[in-house]
């Protein structure tokens, strides 16, 4: 299944279009149906509206007839016939309310559907694998999500609003003229009504790929914005303001170009439409007037004709607007729903069950037996690999950079599967329980943190959203953050900005760490916790890490070998293998790898 971003559907043909517009349809019926009973009351003032509304005209018709009277007749005295006026009152009311009704009712409709599929997206984009999120564009994503949920508004407020109202008032039309008037009235309506569809619908769809462009020069667009106001420090440190801009204008450039061309159709759409709306009603008008002068019809039935031909053509004149608007939405939606078809790489088997952890306090115990795994088809990262954490023991992993140290988290916290062998915790294959299970279990600090643009106490809250106060303040203390956080002049309610840009490296790392503390996971996972912070701090953690991982199962994934001396085991990597293992003593005596980069530290540090 592709991966969608912003320049997705740039070329979709004809055919394609009309059956993904099917589909789309078909995907949001349920949504809409959950409400059935209000769908049919809805629809039901949507006909009663139309009845009514073709009910104005056939009175007006009566009302000029009984006023088309002689001064000196006995009627001379009910000159404003009363019964009618008030009728004609009564019906205009009734449309009024009738269309009202439908729309308050249908209300509860639309904003159900857009909120469930909205947040059924946002879950799924969550439920997607690392590897979808790091190739796409966030910018692109957000502006289809967004997009999607009002094209469902628009969607449903034109079909139901303005398509199937006229299509209502067209046949109740068509029947009036046919069983009143000469088939030749109801002949002419059909078919300029007919030829008016027909030629709406094939300009614009000759003109949908001119819109098409123009949103996918606007993701793009969007998407270099979004992009360079993340990096803002990258360009800054640069220098590249002005090749920013010049990215961004040129995709404004291509928008522009499409929007041209696209308004230009337009005028050509307008001007067919106009040309055949005039010559519709001025063959009605004529069979009308030639009607009045033989006698056949009377001048409240050549106003009657006129009014409905008006009451029909007055919503056709927006009919290329709003099939225009319906294709796009219906464009929006497919590009939502298609990340909602997205396929999950990562999913729970059918029969997963929840991860069972003997002792928690203690922590799994975990085995990888024979795991290859690779990115792509070309890029082999682990080849072969076992080895055994008991419950309860710290374990570290060291080698140089690209070894493929940060693939063993990825790995244990199932970001990806791998290819071969398999991961154990406490006897159970970690793809035959639930991710929710498994990832509840490991507490990660990443080596890149990334922080909520909030406050600081609620991103360390958010290691646990029902943390009471004095535990989010407990866990900072123990990540060595609290007296910096009580310094602040707001103290825990300091916004930390964008990706908590106004924060330094170490202060983010360590409300990360004190955030993973609060989660009080049974396995703790450190990949270079350490790495941002100063060397004073680095040592009181240190020692704090230590009472942590004592008796709790916890891999250190580490590139200073200072902060893992006391690890229980060590773990050196070289290309994907496990080149060396055994304690910080051992491992030193073996004068192998891992004492060649102790000696290499030791150097740099006495530089």
């Amino acid at each position: 299944m592709r991966h969608l971003s912003g320049n997705q559907h740039s070329a979709v043909n004809p055919n394609s279009s009309r059956g993904s517009d099917w589909k789309v349809i078909r995907d949001l019926l349920p949504y809409l149906l959950e409400y059935k009973f209000r769908v049919a009351i809805a629809l039901t003032c949507l006909v009663a509206a139309k009845v009514a509304n073709l009910g104005i005209p056939i009175l007006l018709k009566r009302l000029i007839d009984a006023l088309n009277i002689r001064v000196d007749s006995p009627q001379a005295l009910l000159v404003v016939p009363v019964g009618l006026i008030l009728a004609y009152g009564l019906l205009r009311i009734s449309a009024s309310l009738f269309t009202e009704l439908r729309e308050s009712l249908f209300a509860r409709v639309t904003q159900n559907a857009v909120r469930k599929v909205a947040l059924q997206v946002f879950e799924h984009l969550h439920a997607l694998a690392l590897s979808f999120h790091l190739a796409r564009q966030t910018g692109g994503v957000s502006r289809d999500i967004e997009r999607g949920t009002r094209g469902i508004q628009s969607l449903i407020s034109y079909s139901l609003y303005s398509i199937l109202p006229t299509l209502i008032e067209f046949c109740l039309v068509l029947g009036y003229f046919a069983y009143t008037y000469d088939i030749w009235f109801a002949a002419i309506t059909f078919a300029a009504l007919v030829l008016y569809i027909v030629f709406t619908v094939l300009v614009t769809e000759w003109r949908t790929h001119f819109r098409r462009a123009m949103n996918d020069m606007d993701s793009k667009a969007n998407q270099k914005a979004i992009d360079s106001l993340l990096n803002f420090e990258t360009v800054k440190y640069f220098g590249n303001e002005a090749f920013e801009a010049s990215r961004y204008d040129q995709n404004l450039m291509h928008y522009q170009a499409a929007a041209v061309k696209s308004q230009k159709s337009l005028a050509i759409l307008n001007f067919g439409q106009q040309t055949i709306i005039a010559l519709g009603l001025v063959l009605i008008l004529w069979r009308a007037t030639l009607g009045v002068i033989d006698g056949s019809m009377t001048l409240g039935d050549l106003v009657l004709v006129n009014t409905l031909m008006i009451q029909l053509y007055i919503p056709l004149n927006f009919l290329g607007v709003i099939y225009r608007e319906i294709k796009q939405a219906l464009t929006d939606m497919d590009r939502m729903f298609s990340l909602l078809n997205t396929e999950k790489e990562i999913a729970d088997a059918p029969n997963a069950k929840p991860l069972h952890i003997a002792n928690y306090s203690r922590g799994p115990d975990v085995r990888f037996e024979h795991v290859s795994f690779r990115y792509g088809s070309k890029r082999d990262i682990l080849r072969d690999i076992s080895f055994h954490i008991p419950a309860g023991t710290t374990t570290a992993v060291v080698g140089q950079s690209g070894a493929g140290k940060s693939t063993l988290a990825r790995l244990l916290f199932r970001f990806y599967d791998v290819q071969s062998g398999k991961i154990v915790l406490d006897g159970q294959n970690i793809q035959d329980v639930t991710q929710a299970s498994l990832r509840k279990a490991i507490g990660i600090v990443p080596q890149d943190t990334v922080l909520f643009n909030d406050t600081i106490g609620y991103n360390i809250a958010y290691g646990n959203p029902g943390a009471s106060i004095a535990e989010v303040h407990e866990a900072a203390r123990a990540a060595q953050i609290d007296k910096f956080i009580e310094h602040l002049p707001d103290g825990y309610e300091t916004q930390v900005g964008e990706r908590g840009l106004k924060l330094s490296g170490g202060e983010k790392q360590r409300v990360a760490i004190a955030r993973t503390l609060l989660k009080r996971p049974a396995m703790l996972i450190f990949d270079e916790a350490t790495s941002a912070l100063d060397s004073k701090t680095e040592r009181a953690f240190q020692e704090e890490l230590l009472s942590l991982a004592k008796n709790r199962t916890t891999l250190i994934i580490a590139h200073r070998l200072s902060t893992v001396v006391h690890a229980d085991q060590i773990l050196v990597i070289e290309h994907g293998q496990i080149v060396e293992h055994g304690t910080h003593v051992e491992l030193l005596a073996a004068k192998g790898h891992y004492a060649q980069m102790w000696q290499m530290q030791e150097r740099s540090t006495l530089d």
